[in-house]
């Protein structure tokens, strides 16, 4: 493993447990030319993914990017990281689960929203406004409305 701090190759592992229920290894390491200590995560990987746009294009999963937009929905909630490190591991591992390689972002939104809805009311809502392409004031009331009806896990998605 490359150290971040000097980019030397020499470095070496001081500690390893297990995280996020027993699915990651969590590494202390600490580079032995410079000093410098850093964490590093060892994941499951169980198939190379690849993301199906709506253009057409094809890109390679991103686990960070997914992160990134459930961080983005959960912006000043106080939601347990560790709770939401399980649902962001959970949607990867469903995803996985699929037994397809290639993976349409409307199913990754699905999946998405599944688990923010677990996790936060309000960061469901902002996620969903982004998801099912809210216009205006109409769409969110529709949508809340829908949620009051059936405490509801979402809408139909956009395309049908």
């Amino acid at each position: 493993m490359r150290c971040p701090f000097c980019q030397s190759d020499n470095t070496s592992v001081k500690d390893s447990r297990p995280a996020e229920d027993n699915s990651v290894i969590r590494r202390r390491r600490v580079c032995l030319d410079c000093g410098g200590r850093f964490t590093t995560f060892e994941r499951v990987q169980l198939r190379e993914l690849t993301v199906l746009k709506r253009s057409g294009k094809r890109v390679p999963f991103d686990r960070d990017k997914l992160a990134r937009s459930v961080m983005t929905a959960l912006r000043k909630r106080e939601v347990d990281p560790e709770r939401v490190e399980r649902a962001i591991s959970g949607v990867v591992r469903q995803l996985e689960s699929l037994g397809e390689s290639e993976i349409r972002t409307e199913d990754i939104g699905r999946h998405v929203m599944t688990a923010l809805k677990g996790l936060d009311d309000v960061a469901y809502v902002r996620f969903a406004s982004v998801y099912h392409n809210f216009q205006s004031h109409e769409d969110f009331q529709g949508f809340l409305n829908a949620m009051d009806a059936e405490d509801a896990p979402g809408l139909p998605d956009r395309d049908g």
